[in-house]
């Protein structure tokens, strides 16, 4: 049996999965993993140094799969931005035929990848949001409710009623993020509308992901009140792993009238790298959303989708049949 869906018909998957754009663990190693069992791999382009690493990663991920994948393209406001455009092209040049864009004003890159013939999931956080990349032209919307990992946005609204309110309003298929990380969830996302699910903090414990087993052991170890939400004096929220970094980040907004140069050695992007990389969970930020309240294991990536997969079809055929009586 299988889940057929909007998403997998766009995408040309096996499987309504596809696996969250995240900073230094889109590599290859996820990526190709995730698209091997059926699902949707993404490489984070930022990760790559350089435009030109990114197209050495392109060809390292086809190199461990022939299978579907994307690239994610975060674009931000930024004093010193990286050279969008050669990325862009990058991707282009690499013969991806799937990118997921998120962030500032993607309209541009929007154009220009659907002149190729690539499609484009936009990630958001508000309906507004998604109505607005819907009109831009990109293929599908994967919307993020208030629990995910990263930037929830500013409305703090969650994925239940996120999901179906945005489900009313977006014409073209949808992938609900946030929250989500096993057959339950995958089976609630399908019921509120959305056509498969994005999962980004449950990816990163598998025995693929590339961090440091600390980090997978402690969100094994931490339950769903375990995040901080960091930078809302700031107006960029972000909800990252409660940690002694995190904490303390926190407590300086506490304070009132912080600024950034105030958190910035503590949240420095090369600190949390360095942490992540050395398995010091407490010494540098780290992206986790409120999933890690249902992370229970570090399975392979084989066997986490297959597992959500067979547990969303049980719940459907079974559990919620049974519910219905003539």
């Amino acid at each position: 049996m299988a889940i057929k869906t909007r998403i997998t018909e766009l995408l040309g998957i096996e499987h309504p999965i596809v696996q969250g754009g995240m900073q230094w663990v889109g590599y290859a190693e996820m990526a190709a993993p995730v698209s091997n069992a059926g699902g949707l791999g993404l490489l984070t382009a930022l990760t790559q140094p350089t435009p030109e690493d990114l197209a050495k990663e392109i060809q390292r991920t086809k190199d461990m799969t022939d299978k579907p994948f994307g690239v994610n393209l975060t674009i931000l406001p930024a004093i010193k931005p990286p050279p969008y455009a050669e990325y862009r092209q990058a991707i282009i040049e690499g013969g991806i035929k799937i990118v997921e864009t998120a962030g500032y004003k993607p309209q541009e890159h929007v154009d220009e990848f659907k002149k190729h013939g690539i499609k484009v999931i936009h990630k958001c956080t508000a309906v507004r949001h998604a109505l607005s990349a819907e009109r831009m032209g990109v293929d599908a919307i994967s919307i993020d409710g208030f629990e995910c990992a990263g930037h929830p946005g500013e409305d703090d609204i969650p994925g239940l009623i996120l999901i179906p309110a945005a489900a009313d309003k977006v014409k073209i298929p949808m992938l609900a993020s946030g929250g989500i990380g096993d057959g339950r969830g995958l089976a609630a996302a399908l019921a509120l509308g959305a056509d498969g699910i994005n999962m980004g903090t449950r990816f990163c414990v598998t025995k693929e992901a590339p961090i440091h087993e600390n980090f997978k052991k402690q969100m094994v170890e931490n339950d769903e009140r375990d995040t901080k939400l960091i930078f809302r004096t700031l107006h960029n929220t972000a909800r990252v792993m409660k940690n002694k970094v995190s904490e303390e980040v926190v407590a300086i907004e506490g304070k009132g009238g912080a600024k950034f140069e105030d958190v910035q050695h503590l949240v420095a992007g090369v600190r949390g790298r360095k942490a992540m990389e050395e398995g010091d969970a407490d010494d540098g930020i780290w992206s986790a959303g409120m999933i890690q309240g249902l992370i229970h294991d570090i399975p392979s990536v084989q066997e986490l989708i297959d597992r959500i997969v067979s547990d969303a079809e049980e719940i459907i055929k079974k559990r919620m049949s049974n519910f219905v009586v003539s």
